[in-house]
């Protein structure tokens, strides 16, 4: 998720009083448990949200840092009292901050608290004559579909053009104006004569200066929207049928060039695959151990938690566990390379999880492997 820039408000900062308050206040009363915490400002807003295994040893760092102009300095000076929560694993504190975060968004958490920067997306536009662009990430509120996370922005950008110079996609500004060849009114005041140089060149469709119908620019980009998905390579046969047509009529230059736009796409849908795999591959059970035995079962399905209860203690608790498996995994979703917005982020940090830390991947089973304890006795 794009990180929203705020303007600091006008405040004084806290005084020396109140930031001592704010530590003994720590040391009385936090401890060395899993959790989130939130510094919170004289007016109410919410300056920042973190997590820590070690609740207490975390906060109480916030007022040791050597420079004023430090982040931790910085974030106290700016917090008026600070509030937190304990969780029963390090796993749930994860979760739980990522929650918080896009609920307050505060302006010290930068981009999610992941490295966007590693990361891009590819997006479709709405409105008339829906266009590509590689984005870092969705846009606050925005509804658009999204394809990713992939990474190099640079080569996923030169393949999107490739995409769009083969289907014929616009890549102009998103307020250019569209002006469809099945909108004979608007001819009485636009005059229809090329004004594109891709259009000039055959690399557009010329929606813009009534080159296509709405109908035919419209089925263009669902043959897009099927290569990025995974179930058409149309795009790539095609450069495959120039390249091949180029080098029989001893076209060599052209040919060479075609084999390279060949190649962009073809490393574009080896994205898709292993995206695809990395998805279905964090799809199981993980059971986590919790603090003071508050054990807990998460249901992850193509790397987003779609359910979680406490581990089982009696047989009707492991039925409903039992249950809540079948209502998350059978419906059959299609592979695809489409993530709803307000799911990348998880998936990216649970992905993050797992990468970090491979041996957790022994706490999971599949979903079929799980036995209600009703059943079991």
């Amino acid at each position: 998720m794009r990180a929203v820039s705020k303007v600091a408000p006008m405040r004084p900062p806290t005084s020396d009083e109140q930031i001592a308050a704010m530590r003994a206040h720590v040391r009385e009363n936090a401890t060395d448990r899993p959790g989130v915490y939130r510094m919170i400002a004289s007016d109410g807003e919410v300056v920042y949200v973190g997590k820590s295994k070690r609740v207490r040893t975390r906060l109480l760092s916030y007022f040791r840092c050597a420079f004023p102009e430090d982040k931790g300095a910085r974030i106290v000076r700016d917090a008026e009292r600070i509030e937190w929560e304990y969780t029963p694993s390090e796993f749930a504190a994860l979760l739980e901050e990522l929650r918080l975060i896009k609920r307050f968004r505060p302006r010290f958490n930068v981009a999610m608290k992941r490295d966007a920067r590693n990361y891009c997306f590819i997006k479709i536009t709405k409105g008339a004559a829906p266009k590509l662009v590689v984005v870092r990430g969705p846009g606050q509120d925005d509804s658009s579909i999204y394809y990713g996370p992939f990474m190099g922005a640079m080569g996923v950008s030169e393949a999107v053009r490739e995409l769009n110079d083969v289907l014929g996609l616009r890549d102009c500004s998103a307020d250019q104006r569209m002006n469809f060849a099945d909108q004979p009114e608007l001819f009485e005041f636009f005059p229809r004569t090329p004004g594109c140089i891709r259009f000039e060149v055959k690399k557009c469709l010329g929606p813009c200066v009534g080159g296509c119908t709405v109908q035919q620019y419209d089925e263009r980009l669902t043959l897009a929207r099927a290569f990025l998905d995974g179930t058409d390579d149309g795009p790539i046969e095609q450069l495959r049928s120039e390249m091949e047509a180029a080098s029989e009529r001893l076209e060599y230059e052209r040919a060479a060039t075609l084999r390279d736009k060949f190649k962009r796409l073809e490393a574009l849908r080896g994205q898709f695959a292993r995206l695809r795999f990395a998805v279905e591959t964090l799809s199981f059970v993980y059971t986590v151990p919790g603090d003071e035995g508050a054990d807990r079962i998460y249901l992850i399905r193509r790397g987003r938690v779609r359910g979680e209860l406490p581990v089982p203690q009696t047989p009707s608790d492991a039925t409903a566990l039992f249950h809540l498996i079948e209502d998350v995994f059978s419906p059959n979703e299609p592979l695809s390379g489409q993530i709803p917005t307000h799911e990348i982020d998880e998936l990216l940090l649970l992905s993050s999880w797992f990468r970090r830390f491979p041996s957790e991947l022994e706490r999971t089973s599949a979903a079929g492997t799980v036995v209600p304890l009703a059943a079991a006795s």
